[in-house]
């Protein structure tokens, strides 16, 4: 198994999806000789908290990783311990982000190397078993020559044992910093605009519209990597500054993307030269999504699709049809189980409490009658100090989208103890799946929006939270992995995580 997770990139920046503003041919070879995932989907739209519910096959509340400002609570099972045990050789390189301190390095694996914190994209320190090492290069190229050469190594040692290589990228994370030899890609004035970019954020909650996220307003000089004119920041001016912004940005993100697309092909054609192509596993996913400029933002955190999406493209020649697509419902918690049952490992013995299923019987294209037809989501991190994105939490069926922005940190590390007004939006997802006209308070919609919020209270339940009953509602334990603040503050500020 190669297991391959970026940061941050949208599956619309992704051409096997239908980019409008890229091309990626590695990733795309993916989908040719595998399976495209069509509706997979976060449940906590930010890194720290994705990355353990895809190793843990567990929500938020339940692994204790709901904020950026936490650990990794190793008392949760993790599926790199679980293959470990059933005699898979494992391996993590690069980005972990789930806590430096002892108590949460990576655990299940043979060998491993990671990015502190967010890390670097050019000389970057890596954190291993033996201490901190210093390497010269660019993140992207050498995090995955040290994957190949694992690959290698336990190729030349233990040829007949099974491997799962874990390889996570820093990119396409913010500030975004390319290498030069996509310097010519993407040019300024070339990358088409969404058609939401000059979205007027009105008809939303004020706690959305609230959010520090915006292309026009809210992209530092850091990110664009030149200074604004100076007539471009008159508040009459504010269409040209985000149309401005967006040109810097989506450049610089698109060319990060494209050095994640060469190592995609790196990986391909060296698992094409061991001859072992046929029988192995290889997923190429993200986090979670991003916006790129559209509802006129960047980053992620909202319930909205553009951000709620995971890219996933999975290829096993031995068992997936070529160019075929899964349609149903999934979420980061199945990952855990589905590469389990890949292995050959019963998800429930060797996990205990993890809530995934396992979708591998979806990507040998069968149908399964009781599979869930809507996903459920909440985001803790309370009107963080960089962001302000207001907590919620909501459910995503084929033809709707429910939210409730309840708007309370319930002491969440990171969250603030401000208190917002309590908001609803409702989209439906069949007349409008850009999800642009918000029908919570259309009466005609009172009857779906009762049947959503019950559905909600139900998926709710079935995953062992709570609703938000008032500021003395039920929190998990937070003190789980709850990490220093130490430099976490001026990094999220800085780097958008």
């Amino acid at each position: 198994m190669v297991f391959v997770m970026s940061d941050d990139h949208a599956a619309h920046a992704i051409s096997a999806y239908g980019s409008r503003v890229n091309s990626t041919p590695h990733m795309d070879r993916l989908a040719k000789e595998g399976a495209r995932l069509d509706a997979m989907y976060c449940t906590n739209s930010i890194c720290t908290p994705s990355r353990a519910s895809i190793l843990t096959g567990t929500y938020s509340h339940i692994n204790g990783a709901a904020t950026i400002y936490t650990e990794f609570d190793h008392r949760v099972p993790t599926v790199s311990e679980a293959l470990q045990s059933a005699g898979y050789a494992t391996a993590l390189f690069g980005k972990w982000h789930l806590g430096d301190s002892p108590s949460a390095l990576p655990r299940g694996f043979d060998a491993w190397r990671i990015l502190p914190g967010q890390g670097e994209y050019w000389d970057p320190r890596l954190l291993t078993p033996d201490g901190e090492e210093q390497h010269e290069g660019y993140v992207t190229d050498l995090l995955t020559d040290m994957a190949l050469d694992w690959i290698d190594e336990e190729r030349a040692q233990r040829p007949s044992d099974p491997f799962c290589l874990m390889l996570h990228h820093k990119a396409p994370h913010r500030p975004w910093i390319p290498h030069p030899r996509h310097a010519e890609l993407h040019p300024v004035g070339s990358i088409p605009e969404p058609d939401t970019l000059l979205e007027d954020l009105s008809t939303r909650s004020k706690a959305v519209q609230g959010a520090r996220m915006s292309i026009a307003d809210d992209l530092t000089r850091t990110d664009v990597k030149e200074d604004m004119p100076a007539e471009l920041r008159a508040d009459d001016r504010r269409e040209d500054r985000a149309r401005w912004n967006y040109q810097r940005y989506l450049r610089d993100y698109l060319q990060t993307v494209q050095a994640v697309d060469d190592s995609v092909g790196r990986v391909l054609d060296h698992l094409d030269q061991l001859g072992i192509a046929e029988d192995t596993l290889v997923v190429y996913t993200s986090d979670q999504g991003f916006f790129l400029g559209d509802h006129g933002l960047f980053d992620k955190r909202l319930m909205y699709d553009e951000s709620l999406q995971m890219p996933m493209l999975v290829r096993w020649p031995a068992e997936v049809p070529a160019g075929s697509r899964v349609t149903s419902m999934l979420r980061n918690v199945d990952t855990a189980a589905t590469l389990l049952d890949v292995a050959g490992v019963d998800p429930e013995q060797a996990m205990p409490g993890q809530q995934g299923r396992s979708f591998r019987p979806l990507l040998r294209g069968e149908k399964i009658e009781d599979w869930p037809r809507a996903v459920y989501y909440r985001y803790w991190e309370h009107d963080d100090p960089a962001h302000h994105a207001p907590a919620h939490y909501g459910i995503r069926t084929e033809d709707f989208a429910y939210i409730d922005y309840y708007g309370a940190g319930l002491g969440a590390p990171g969250a603030s103890d401000r208190i917002f007004e309590r908001e609803y939006e409702l989209y439906d997802l069949r007349t409008d799946p850009g999800e642009l006209r918000n029908v919570a308070g259309d009466p005609a919609y009172a009857e779906i929006r009762a049947d959503l919020a019950a559905q909600l209270a139900q998926m709710q339940a079935e995953v062992g939270d709570h609703p938000y009953t008032g500021p003395g509602s039920w929190r998990p334990d937070w003190n789980h992995g709850a990490a220093s603040a130490r430099d976490e503050d001026a990094e999220t500020r800085s780097t958008g995580d």
